[in-house]
């Protein structure tokens, strides 16, 4: 008994055990989920977005109504316009006209696309539809744009099977900006523009022309509030990336664009607007060894497109 308790006596009494936990903590805990597993990740909230638009899509909405109708004044104008493919409901000539070669050609173009009414009208009613403009005898009337919904853009995407991308213009006020960033969506594989209701630039007869005919096949949508259509698309799984001459993220270094995406382009003058930029998830920069201060906004769009082209090809 005695080397019994000389044996024990180095005991401090019983010990609480970890139970295994300190064990278990030492072992792996398996493979990384892919990104659609994982909480909170881009591509899970745009499956979740994918697996709720199949288990019953509402029916397609409609953007917030039609531009009104245009007038292209001109000999020049309406005759590049025809042969643009801008959109043409009526083409008016004034009576008893000189009968030159651009008049001819305004004619032998709209007798051949179809669907253009021709009217002959006193030069007093040419010169009341165009408030006094020097109409030189032709004026062309160029029907209602039909945009789309924001949401339309991105449901087009998924029933494609296809990532989203969609570009959307802050303050971009120049028609021609529009007309050339739709030209880059439609030559890179995006699937549509976004533009404000207000204070933006809509599709008119030159937004048309610098698209080069795209703008027949991709569609621009019209957003009452671009922040809440920004929103919204982050809701349905998108990231919304905003372009910034002192961007946080290089464009060489934007993972986002292998994903659903939005890309936000500002105005050449003030960039985006202060609301627009503190709702995207990101701001890039586009790196420019030049030394330029800024791009155009649409040699910029298409500087984005096309790298995001590149990434999903």
């Amino acid at each position: 008994m005695a080397a019994n308790n000389r044996r024990m006596s180095g005991k401090k009494g019983a010990q609480v055990g970890s139970g295994g936990k300190r064990r278990r903590g030492l072992e792996g805990k398996g493979p990384t989920p892919p990104a659609e597993m994982r909480k909170g990740h881009a591509k899970q909230r745009a499956a979740q977005a994918k697996t709720r638009r199949a288990q019953g899509r509402p029916q397609q909405r409609r953007g917030s109504g039609r531009s009104a109708s245009e007038l292209v004044v001109g000999r020049n104008p309406v005759v590049e316009a025809l042969r643009e493919g801008v959109p043409a409901s009526t083409l008016y000539v004034q009576q008893f006209i000189d009968n030159d070669e651009r008049v001819r050609e305004a004619l032998q173009l709209a007798a051949e696309r179809g669907g253009i009414n021709l009217m002959e009208a006193p030069r007093p009613e040419l010169d009341r539809m165009t408030n006094g403009l020097n109409h030189q005898g032709l004026v062309l009337q160029v029907p209602p744009y039909e945009y789309a919904h924001p949401e339309d853009l991105a449901d087009a995407a998924y029933d494609a099977g296809e990532d989203p991308l969609i570009v959307a213009l802050d303050g971009v006020t120049d028609p021609r900006n529009l007309g050339a960033v739709v030209r880059s969506v439609s030559a890179f594989g995006g699937h549509g523009v976004v533009v404000p209701e207000r204070r933006a630039a809509g599709m008119t007869a030159g937004a048309w022309k610098t698209s080069a005919g795209t703008a027949a096949r991709t569609p621009v949508a019209r957003a009452t509030n671009l922040t809440r259509a920004l929103e919204a698309y982050q809701k349905a799984g998108m990231t919304v990336v905003g372009l910034a001459a002192d961007g946080e993220v290089e464009l060489g270094e934007l993972d986002a664009l292998e994903g659903p995406v939005v890309i936000v382009v500002g105005s050449e003058g003030k960039g985006l607007s202060r609301l627009v930029g503190e709702t995207c998830d990101l701001r890039v920069r586009i790196p420019m060894p030049g030394g330029a201060e800024s791009l155009n906004a649409g040699v910029a769009a298409g500087v984005v497109l096309y790298e995001a082209a590149r990434r999903r090809a």
